[in-house]
């Protein structure tokens, strides 16, 4: 189909990933652009936690696990594989369509305004607790 892309600055992760993983299941190709400056709501020690006892889960130096990257574009992809049906070849056709970039600028870009919520934390934020 076509081309869509989307700027992260500013826009709350959950409310940007179900709008991207809509257009991925439609056949378009999606385009993210600066995914560490995406917000993601509630207290950033608690989300870090969170993703750090998944990533615990599949510890022990074997292949098994969940799979959580340290790196925010990756991270990012991740997350919004999270909102694709994987276990159908439809869902998994629309993940090859993804990409994400860390930083990036294009004037086309949709840019999503949402209200900031009263607590957030930006994906670098995160990512910087990861490490």
């Amino acid at each position: 189909m076509g081309k869509i892309v989307y700027d992260g600055e500013g826009a709350v992760f959950g409310r940007l990933a179900s709008v991207v993983a809509k257009d991925l299941l439609k056949g378009n190709e999606v385009d993210v652009l600066n995914c560490e400056k995406i917000i993601i709501s509630g207290d950033k020690k608690l989300l870090a936690v969170k993703i750090l006892a998944k990533r615990e889960m599949g510890s022990g130096g074997s292949m098994k696990g969940p799979k959580y990257p340290r790196v925010a574009d990756k991270l990012v992809k991740r997350m919004i594989r999270g909102m694709l049906p994987r276990d159908r070849a439809k869902g998994r056709d629309a993940f090859r369509e993804l990409k994400v970039y860390v930083g990036g600028e294009n004037k086309d870009a949709v840019k999503l305004n949402h209200r900031k919520p009263m607590k957030f934390a930006s994906v670098a934020e995160i990512v910087r607790l990861l490490k």
